[in-house]
């Protein structure tokens, strides 16, 4: 409970009230601290963080102006914003407890009190402060780094501070290079299972023999390699999150191994018949168009239901322009340090060639860019000679037709209208005039 965890300090100058409010409270909360002088108010809160203050609003001391418990109420204030404070009062100067809730009072008690208001008012104050306190460390997203200051950018932190507070699985939708994995990290950092695990497996990666060892484990002898038992990543992420990046380069077969596990919510290992019961929240990401995973001779629709509770696109470097600058700021002064050299800036010709290249390979190229442009610099300010973007990354920015070649020059017209439409297939199947079936069996033609 709650109130069994707090602290209270109440101050009036009053002995009976003290006692009477120490007899009521000691048996309900941690500790509860009295003070007959407000003026020992700043030396009490040093020597002990107090959860609420119970503060009366009327003292016989120097300050005699009617308005004493406001004027305490206010150094309180001052001093330790973050504490609760509820006012006692007389009914003859309820206007004036009103007024003190504008001060910044958390409420007010009118004598004579019921026991039952005092506890009651207590405990739901000290509730909503943990409901805060954990609400502050969820909608701030203190634990990503993650730059941008873009309308797409926005767009994705709104949708971050409300998923990640809940266990939703999360599909995470974007190109190479966009920070997929970052959003992965901020999903599980700011959710209430940000203290136990953070798994990631490539499982595009996994060959069909070591995907079911690697992330449900075996037991020793299982076979020719296992020499002793292993657990795998689902077991390991149990309580927390496992995150499984480029999922959609997993055999249809693969997908069923996983399907039947998220389905049951339990692992069995390799070599045994004892199932482990699961409790995880999982986060997948892709570069897969989703219309193409929705194709279910590449991917089971069964399966895409189970992982795509909430989908999180994160936006191209090439839709954020107004992001360029502050990533290019971050990376700088990174490798500057990385690199053991002075504080770099660069001129407008420098920022401005970086906005006109379309990155490819998007925040990830940026990066490196930065880091070849810092290495080689030998100056204090990056120029516009310092930019050299690497030809792996460099892609044709038209898709004109070099071929008279009838194959030649339907592919790259539905190359130039999905390029058009950001791969939105039932918008480019429609600009072209074949149906949504027509376009796929296209793409399917073309390995596109």
């Amino acid at each position: 409970m709650v109130l069994k965890e707090a602290t209270i300090l109440v101050i009036d100058d009053d002995i009976d009230v003290l006692t009477a409010m120490r007899l009521l409270l000691k048996p309900l909360v941690k500790e509860v601290i009295t003070e007959k002088n407000p003026s020992n108010i700043n030396t009490q809160i040093e020597s002990k963080k107090f959860d609420i203050i119970i503060l009366d609003m009327n003292f016989n001391g120097l300050v005699n102006t009617g308005n004493e418990g406001i004027f305490w109420l206010n150094k309180i204030k001052d001093l330790y914003p973050d504490t609760a404070v509820i006012l006692i009062t007389a009914y003859a100067d309820i206007d004036l407890a009103i007024r003190t809730l504008k001060e910044g009072a958390s409420d007010f008690l009118v004598k004579p009190w019921k026991n039952e208001k005092i506890v009651n008012t207590i405990t739901t104050l000290l509730e909503a402060k943990k409901s805060l306190k954990n609400r502050k460390h969820v909608m701030k997203l203190d634990n990503i780094n993650i730059l941008g200051e873009s309308t797409a950018m926005k767009d994705v932190f709104v949708k971050l501070k409300k998923v990640a507070p809940t266990d939703a699985n999360v599909l995470v939708l974007g190109e190479n290079g966009t920070g997929k994995d970052l959003i992965a990290r901020a999903l599980h950092d700011n959710s209430n299972r940000r203290h136990q695990p953070f798994i990631k497996v490539d499982v595009g990666s996994l060959s069909s023999s070591l995907f079911e060892s690697e992330l449900f484990g075996y037991k020793k002898g299982a076979f020719t390699d296992a020499r002793e038992d292993r657990i795998g990543r689902f077991e390991a992420a149990n309580g927390g999150t496992l995150f499984l990046d480029e999922i959609g380069n997993i055999s249809l077969g693969q997908q069923v191994r996983l399907l039947t596990v998220l389905q049951n919510r339990q692992v069995t290992p390799l070599g045994s018949n004892d199932s482990i019961s699961l409790d995880i929240r999982l986060i997948c990401a892709t570069n897969i168009d989703p219309k193409i995973l929705a194709d279910e001779k590449k991917f089971r629709k069964d399966l895409i239901y189970r992982i795509n509770t909430v989908d999180i696109i994160v936006p191209p470097l090439r839709d954020r322009e107004t992001d360029v600058t502050i990533l290019s700021k971050h990376f700088v002064s990174v490798y500057a340090d990385k690199y053991n050299k002075s504080a770099l800036t660069f001129d407008t010709g420098f920022i401005s060639k970086l906005k006109k290249h379309d990155f490819p390979g998007n925040v990830r190229e940026l990066q490196y860019v930065l880091e070849r442009a810092v290495i080689m610099t030998d100056g204090n300010i990056l120029k516009v000679e310092d930019l050299v973007f690497s030809s792996i990354e460099r892609k044709i920015t038209t898709n004109k037709a070099t071929s008279m070649n009838l194959d030649d020059i339907e592919k790259n017209a539905i190359l130039t209208v999905l390029e058009k439409n950001k791969g939105n297939v039932s918008k480019s199947a429609k600009e072209l005039g074949i149906t949504r079936a027509a376009l796929y069996r296209r793409l399917d033609k073309y390995e596109l």
